[in-house]
C-alpha cells in the first residue's frame, strides 16, 4: 500500500507467487467459477472457496449462529485447491482467510457471476458483497459478472488483459473493482468504457404476477424486466451498448474511517 493509501500489485512480494482466492455467489459447480479459476491460475497460485448451492442476491449476507460445513471438492482446474461452504458468498470468504489458507491471499476474485452487476443491482449482489468481505479484511478485490444468456466468448477473450491492467493499476484501500461483460460474440463488442459509476436504477426492474388463492390470500411469482435504457457514464450504460464496464465501488464505512 502506497502513502495515498492505495494498492496496486507492485505491493506483492515477488519472491513467490500471487496468491489468489476465488470466490463466487452462483455455486462452486457454475461454469464461471471455473473460467475465472483458469485465468487466474495464469497468474499465480489459486484457491477456490466457494458456496455449495446457488446463493445469487445474497449481498453481504453472513452466518451468525449454527455450523458451515465445508468440504474439499475436485475442480477441473488443474493445481487449484478448491473447498465448498455450506453457506454465503461472504462466509467463503471468511472461512478461507481464517481456516483455509496457510496465509491470507494478495487478491480476490469474485465471479464470473451469471448475470450482470450494474446499476442498483449490486446492493443485492453476493459477488459484490464477497469482494466487499475481502475489502474488509484488508484484501484487494475485483468482482466480475457478465450477461446472463450470452456466449460467454467476450469474457473468456478479454478476462486475462483486463485483469493484468486492473492489477497495475491504483485503488483506494476502501474501494473495489467492478468489471461487466457483454454476452455478444467478440467481433460485436464494442470496446471497453473506464470509470463507469454505477447507475441509480435496477438493470432488473421487480415484475410480479399475481395469483389469487381461495383463502383470500395471493401468491406472487416474481420474474424481472432488463433495462433498456440507462444514465449517461453509467456501467448499465455501457453493457446495454456492448462495451465492457470497468468501475469502482466504494464501501463508505471504510471510507468514512479513512477520511477520518
Amino acid at each position: 500500500m502506497n502513502e495515498n493509501g492505495c494498492i496496486c500489485t507492485s505491493d506483492y512480494e515477488k519472491e513467490r507467487p500471487m496468491r489468489i482466492m476465488v470466490v463466487n455467489d452462483d455455486g462452486i459447480e457454475s461454469d464461471g467459477i471455473r473460467r475465472l479459476a483458469g485465468m487466474a491460475a495464469e497468474l499465480g497460485e489459486v484457491w477456490v472457496v466457494a458456496p455449495r448451492h446457488q446463493c445469487s442476491a445474497m449481498s453481504h449476507c453472513i452466518t451468525v449462529r449454527g455450523s458451515l460445513h465445508v468440504k474439499e471438492e475436485n475442480f477441473p482446474v488443474p493445481g487449484v485447491k478448491a473447498y465448498s461452504v455450506d453457506g454465503t458468498p461472504a462466509d467463503c470468504v471468511k472461512v478461507g482467510i481464517k481456516y483455509l489458507l496457510p496465509q491470507k491471499p494478495d487478491i480476490v476474485f469474485s465471479g464470473i457471476n451469471c448475470g450482470y452487476n450494474v446499476g442498483a443491482d449490486i446492493l443485492y449482489s453476493g459477488t459484490v458483497g464477497a469482494a466487499m468481505e475481502a475489502l474488509l479484511n484488508g484484501i484487494p478485490a475485483i468482482a466480475f459478472s457478465e450477461e446472463r444468456g450470452g456466449s460467454g466468448a467476450a469474457a473468456d477473450t478479454h478476462l486475462l488483459p483486463v485483469v493484468r491492467k486492473l492489477l497495475s493499476m491504483e485503488i483506494g484501500k476502501d474501494e473495489i473493482w467492478n468489471v461487466n461483460f457483454p454476452g455478444c460474440p467478440p467481433e460485436e463488442l464494442q470496446g471497453i468504457r473506464e470509470n463507469r459509476i454505477p447507475d441509480r436504477i435496477p438493470f432488473f426492474m421487480d415484475d410480479y404476477r399475481v395469483e389469487e388463492r381461495e383463502d383470500k390470500s395471493f401468491c406472487l411469482f416474481v420474474s424481472g424486466k432488463a433495462a433498456q435504457t440507462a444514465g449517461k457514464g453509467t456501467d448499465m450504460e455501457a453493457v446495454l451498448e456492448r462495451y465492457i464496464s470497468i468501475g469502482k465501488i466504494r464501501n463508505e464505512v471504510l471510507g468514512s474511517r479513512s477520511d477520518g
